[in-house]
């Protein structure tokens, strides 16, 4: 069944239906557009539109259309246009006549924006749910290693020491605020659009904030021109999966760095590798690389959008039907990377000692020495000079600057002491740090406080 055809004399030719159908990828919103008809016809009756025997009538069938869906017995098979007319016609079919009045004082225009809305707020909230999954598993790791000490490092060279939970506490940042965002972008789109006709309203006397109420909007949208045409909330969405692919990308190539034998930090699960069909020492870290990978994916998606909407004058385009599959593929993307890296990192094994003796070789403890020599009465800059010297002794001995014995420090310069040492220990230099936001120990407990307080208040 078409929605459309009066003033039509001949078929549509067939290849303009595949080219102009929707329901091979729009019908996985099917339970929010039979979500939105039942609201629609409650108003409608409300409103004295139709009589409440003809909203039973319908909504019976809307209800008993839903169960054989998502029962498998009813197919998206009739060659529908897209899921609404498949809906509707599903409906006519069952209850004659009556299943008629359902479209009145509504347009395809507003019943495809508030679908996709309700689809959009839907996924929003399972992927905060999945980015609260991550957010724990992160902030557990972080309270086992509050003093598992590596390298930290600036232009990928070895630059000061830090503990993995002062490291992992970065992402737990970029993921608290990729939450965040979600919870931004599904307040600013909760409005309904349902009302708002193909783009000038109607002349029914809709309630609109009735039909808002019934979907949980926080009430409706004021430009009915708008309110088919906009889609900003998909555009904001696609942003907000793009940076947080960015994130797990990456994490993920720092994973792959720290699971490489030259790194040696980590080790991934075998659950989570994969290895080499003709080299059999391979145990390579596939997941981590397709989720790097499929980052480009994500940003394909809000490129191809952005492109679309750019030059489409108002109101609606049937352009913006392109709107949806990029939408699914980033949702189905980002939600798959989002549980798989997770598991990932809960079940990979970190190896402490590597990362604190990484640490120790790479000089991270050098701004320390320089700064007991500061506060031993040498200038900085001096100070400087004096570290960057022994630096450069220790790499021609292959030392590390715990390993010089003190004459060789002494020869360089005569201020320092035995208990130099003691200020150049991984420990403490990590715990002088206690600075809020810092790695020692002090500020890494309130910090573990305050993330606690922020995982409570994430559930649901």
């Amino acid at each position: 069944m078409k929605l459309w055809g009066g003033r039509f004399t001949k078929e549509e030719n067939s290849t303009v239906h595949s080219f102009n159908e929707s329901l091979s990828f729009d019908h996985r919103f099917w339970k929010q557009d039979i979500r939105g008809s039942k609201a629609h016809v409650t108003m409608l009756a409300s409103s004295g539109i139709i009589t409440d025997a003809e909203k039973e009538s319908i909504i019976n069938a809307l209800d008993s259309i839903y169960d054989d869906i998502e029962s498998g017995k009813l197919e998206f098979t009739n060659g529908a246009e897209d899921i609404h007319s498949f809906v509707e016609a599903e409906l006519i079919d069952r209850i004659g006549d009556t299943g008629k009045k359902l479209h009145t004082g509504r347009s395809r225009n507003d019943q495809v924006a508030l679908d996709m809305r309700l689809y959009v707020r839907d996924e929003i909230d399972c992927v905060k749910d999945l980015l609260t999954d991550l957010l724990k598993t992160i902030y557990d790791l972080m309270e086992k290693h509050t003093d598992t000490y590596m390298p930290g490092f600036t232009h990928l060279q070895k630059a000061q020491p830090v503990t993995l939970a002062h490291h992992l506490g970065a992402y737990f940042e970029m993921f608290k605020r990729d939450r965040s965002r979600l919870v931004d972008t599904r307040c600013r789109m909760n409005l309904c659009p349902l009302g708002a006709g193909a783009l000038a309203g109607t002349t029914y006397p809709l309630d609109r904030k009735l039909t808002a109420s019934l979907l949980d909007f926080d009430g409706p949208t004021l430009n009915s021109m708008d309110s088919v045409s906009d889609r900003d909330f998909s555009l904001e969405f696609l942003s907000d999966l793009s940076i947080c692919m960015m994130h797990l990308s990456r994490f993920s190539e720092e994973i792959i760095m720290w699971n490489s034998n030259e790194y040696r930090f980590i080790e991934i699960d075998d659950a989570y590798s994969t290895g080499s069909s003709i080299m059999p020492q391979k145990k390579n870290p596939d997941i981590a690389e397709l989720v790097r990978g499929k980052t480009g994916r994500v940003y394909g998606s809000l490129i191809a959008l952005l492109t679309t909407m750019k030059g489409l004058p108002l109101a609606y385009n049937k352009d913006m039907q392109e709107d949806k599959e990029g939408v699914f593929d980033a949702i189905d993307t980002v939600k798959q990377c989002l549980s798989l890296f997770t598991d990932m990192i809960a079940t990979m094994t970190v190896n402490k000692d590597n990362m604190a003796e990484s640490a120790k070789n790479g000089f991270t403890n050098a701004t320390d020495a320089a700064d007991w020599l500061v506060n031993h009465g040498v200038p900085f800059r001096d100070a400087h000079g004096i570290i960057g010297r022994l630096v450069l002794l220790c790499i021609d001995r292959d030392c590390s600057l715990d390993d010089l014995p003190l004459e060789e420090y002494k020869k360089i310069s005569p201020v320092f002491t035995e208990d130099i040492y003691e200020a150049i220990k991984m420990k403490t230099c990590v715990d002088k740090r206690n600075t809020i936001g810092a790695p020692g120990h002090v500020a890494m407990e309130q910090v573990l406080k305050a993330y606690k307080e922020a995982l409570t208040q994430m559930q649901p």
